[in-house]
């Protein structure tokens, strides 16, 4: 295993997207929810067949040298592991090197989305099913990137995400969570879509259950959020239009129960 501050043409997750990737949130050093990364990087690996890194190897990219240095009081951390450099064409090595980057930044959560709301729009495209790489978070994003160049309005802050079948799967950078006669639920993520750490978290403690979501029936749903471990818990207030006409409102109520929860997971103070 080798850690790099670069990358060489040949490697393969450059190439290919031949790899998986972690964003995770740091308070005072320390990484949160960090057994569900864990986790979800070594189904990756595993799904792949890449060597899983050391426990050592992960952990050096979250500690500091100086123990003493102050540290802000939250970052974020994205750490990448490729398959490294060899094979030939799509073939890979028989023995990988793996790659191991990481970066690490200051973090402060947008607030205001925490409390107002957010709108959000319906994304045109339409995520492909590969039951493989349902849940992990592989290094090709393409979907995602695509389907966040659909809107440019400051004013909308995800886009959601529908598979083949008009089944809500994600946003296209958070997990989708919605309430329903007093229950809360998530869409299953056998086919396609990245299973979050915080929806895997909140799964874990029963806050939330399992169930499909129609497109059509999206504007018949009590309450809807979106969520990522890092950011935390937004309630959407409204769907609109990619040009900002709204097609629904939601009312926002003073005592939010899931972000309330999911915060709780996340060490942000209510």
């Amino acid at each position: 295993m080798t850690a790099s501050p670069m990358l060489p043409f040949d490697d393969r997750g450059f190439a290919y997207g031949d790899g998986v990737f972690e964003t995770v949130l740091l308070r005072d050093g320390e990484p949160i929810l960090w057994d569900y990364h864990r986790a979800r990087l070594r189904r990756g690996c595993e799904v792949l067949g890449i060597p899983m890194p050391s426990d050592a190897a992960l952990e050096a990219t979250w500690h500091t040298a100086d123990p003493g240095e102050r540290l802000p009081q939250q970052e974020v951390l994205k750490i990448v592991l490729t398959r490294g450099s060899g094979g030939r064409g799509y073939a890979p090595p028989l023995t990988p090197f793996p790659r191991l980057l990481s970066h690490r930044m200051p973090f402060t959560p947008n607030f205001s989305r925490w409390s107002e709301g957010i709108h959000v729009c319906i994304c045109d495209l339409r995520l492909a099913q590969q039951p493989r790489l349902a849940g992990i978070k592989h290094l090709n994003r393409l979907e995602n990137v695509l389907a966040r160049r659909e809107w440019q309005r400051e004013d909308i802050a995800e886009g959601l995400l529908a598979d083949q079948q008009n089944n809500v799967v994600e946003a296209t950078s958070m997990n989708v969570f919605w309430q329903q006669d007093g229950a809360f639920w998530t869409p299953p993520l056998t086919q396609c879509g990245v299973a979050g750490t915080l929806r895997e978290a909140l799964l874990s403690h029963k806050l939330i259950a399992v169930a499909p979501l129609p497109l059509s029936e999206l504007c018949r749903i009590e309450r809807l959020w979106v969520g990522n471990s890092v950011q935390g818990i937004w309630p959407v207030v409204a769907l609109v239009t990619h040009d900002g006409q709204v097609q629904k409102r939601w009312t926002r109520p003073t005592s939010d129960v899931l972000q309330a929860a999911g915060h709780r997971l996340l060490g942000f103070a209510a």
